[in-house]
């Protein structure tokens, strides 16, 4: 298996991403290749007093991107993961220490 921080990339801190936190939900960036089930296992290796209950993924499109007069680029395609933990459980990170 992979490793779980290869898999989660980085929390999402965002206004939409706090809104869901009260409902036991949490958004991560995540490795573009992995599924579902390797998500839901790497965010309990990660943070092992949670429970997963769904995982819910989205891939986001890069944006077309202006470069000069000329030149046009395009920013990297990248996948969403937003994690449904056991109601009243909550990961730590997302609180503010």
């Amino acid at each position: 298996m992979k490793d779980p921080y290869a898999i989660i990339k980085r929390p999402l801190i965002t206004e939409k991403g706090m809104g869901v936190s009260p409902l036991s939900k949490y958004v991560f960036e995540v490795d573009i290749n992995a599924n579902k089930i390797e998500i839901a296992d790497a965010v309990k290796k990660i943070f092992p007093a949670v429970d997963v209950v769904k995982v819910n993924t989205l891939r986001v499109k890069g944006k077309t991107k202006r470069m000069g007069r000329m030149g046009q680029g395009k920013t990297a395609d990248w996948k969403k993961a937003y994690v449904t933990l056991k109601a009243g459980q909550h990961i730590e990170i997302f609180e503010g220490a």
